[in-house]
């Protein structure tokens, strides 16, 4: 066996602990959230969602400081072109105005009460403070949480909304949120997923799916907009066709109380190098079950509940 000089070993040591230090810290910030996606996340769906105003500041804060892992937020573009967080295509369920999101300025949806439908629909949980909440902007979401949170976002509707693509990279660069490893991109539309993937390849994105039964054939389960072949007939190859622009899938689990996928759908997913999140799941038990099952985060409107098992 071959001796070094007790010099020679301290300074392979010292030289293998510096290399080992300067790996760590050469891990950036996006490699790191990348890295994250791999342990379970807990994705606060429109914020908390199950008690507060959907997608308002009083639903994201209580998120936030219960310590969800992101902030789901869906954007939209108002007609003077600022990114609005807000879910539907039209006003009228969560706001005291009635129609299409894309046909009030900014103003004009700042002047609307996002909050006190959430009262008269839940008495138990209502507050005096949620009447009058206000839709919010992205950057108003941005400048309150900064670099303090991570945000799951979503091109809503992005053929009723065009040009939010380039607005929503815009946003993200502009607050630095991507290299920083601030930010998911989600989409059903593989379109627009593709067209973010053009404007910054290093936006982390996610290929959301929603399979249900074909409307010819009630026994064999479709894709909504078609981008994989049903959860039984996909392949290897179909996973790695979403790996090549995405780091993973969101993709409902039941439908009218039925399974459409199962764990080896996600574990085969997982094989493929994509993270599966799960949405929207509420109860208990059925967290626990998906949990069970692998999956690598779940969007919940009851993010107390999920972090309760979670942590």
């Amino acid at each position: 066996m071959q001796r070094y000089p007790l010099v020679a070993v301290l300074s392979l040591g010292l030289f293998a602990g510096a290399t080992t230090s300067t790996a760590l810290a050469e891990t950036t910030p996006l490699e790191q959230q990348l890295k994250d996606l791999e342990s379970f996340q807990v994705i606060a769906h429109r914020g908390a969602s199950g008690h507060a105003p959907e997608s308002t500041m009083a639903a994201y804060e209580l998120a936030h400081e219960w310590g969800a892992d992101y902030l789901e937020v869906d954007v939209q573009l108002s007609a003077d072109g600022e990114l609005v967080v807000f879910h539907d295509d039209t006003v009228d369920r969560t706001s005291d105005g009635e129609g299409s999101i894309n046909a009030y300025t900014l103003e004009e949806l700042k002047a609307l009460d996002t909050g006190t439908w959430f009262n008269d629909a839940n008495a138990d949980k209502a507050d005096p403070a949620f009447a009058g909440a206000q839709i919010l902007t992205l950057e108003e979401l941005f400048e309150r949480f900064g670099h303090e949170a991570r945000y799951y976002i979503e091109t809503k509707s992005p053929l009723l909304n065009p040009g939010l693509e380039e607005a929503l990279v815009e946003a993200l660069e502009e607050h630095d949120m991507i290299e920083n490893g601030r930010v998911l991109v989600q989409s059903f539309e593989q379109g627009s997923l593709l067209k973010l993937h053009e404007l910054n390849k290093h936006i982390p994105l996610i290929q959301l799916v929603w399979y249900s039964p074909s409307a010819e054939d009630n026994d064999r389960l479709v894709e909504w907009t078609g981008v994989t072949p049903a959860p039984a007939d996909i392949t290897d190859d179909d996973f790695q066709a979403i790996k090549e622009y995405a780091v993973g899938i969101g993709t409902n689990v039941t439908y009218n109380g039925e399974d459409v996928i199962d764990a080896e759908f996600i574990s085969q997913a997982q094989e493929n190098g994509l993270s599966v999140h799960v949405y929207t799941i509420n109860e208990t038990d059925e967290m626990e079950r998906l949990r069970g099952w692998g999956v690598n985060g779940l969007f919940t409107d009851y993010t107390d509940r999920l972090l309760e098992l979670a942590n």
